[in-house]
């Protein structure tokens, strides 16, 4: 039997969640789903934090992902924003370490990268491409969704590479690699 594996790709954030999930058979990729979790109508930041985690269990305890590729935040001049976004990218992360599923960022440009071979690549480009590539016969009308496709899919490109980002196998590997940041 081949060698078979589901990778779960998330493009955190605090408006929108979007996730890809693509299937691994050997050497091939197959599109399973991609959608978002809208928290617009959200006030709370907490509330939005919750069911974060909550969704992104649910989409584990549903498709039981092998991996998870997650779009690590970028650095912008808005240092509210990047919080809201780390705690986002974190809350999402925990819910996959509950799990003991490896998790691996990866930069924006890697990701637009991987999939276009220009980092600098519009969220309609990396769309376009992965309908190409993937056979999609339509794109959403937001493209969060296909951009936690798209980590998914620059995961699956990326396999076996020496460094590909940051990666977690649970909360005692994740402690061990931070361990400069955690205060004893």
């Amino acid at each position: 039997m081949a060698n078979e594996k589901i990778i779960l790709g998330i493009d955190p954030g605090t408006t929108i969640m979007g996730f890809g999930l693509i299937k691994v058979v050997g050497k091939k990729m197959e599109f399973i789903q991609m959608n978002e979790l809208l928290l617009q109508k959200y006030n709370d930041p907490y509330t939005k934090l919750k069911l974060i985690f909550e969704r992104t269990i649910e989409l584990i305890d549903t498709y039981h992902p092998d991996e998870i590729a997650i779009e690590a935040p970028f650095f912008g001049k808005n240092v509210q924003s990047m919080l809201k976004l780390g705690r986002a990218q974190g809350v999402a992360m925990a819910a996959g370490l509950s799990r003991q599923i490896p998790i691996t960022e990866y930069l924006p440009k890697k990701i637009k990268m991987a999939i276009t071979g220009n980092g600098n690549a519009s969220k309609e480009q990396v769309a376009k491409m992965l309908q190409s590539v993937l056979g999609l016969k339509t794109l959403p009308q937001n493209l969060d969704s296909t951009d936690g496709l798209a980590a998914a899919v620059c995961h699956f490109y990326n396999e076996g590479r020496v460094e590909v980002g940051k990666s977690y196998t649970g909360w005692d590997a994740f402690v061990k690699q931070n361990e400069k940041r955690v205060k004893k």
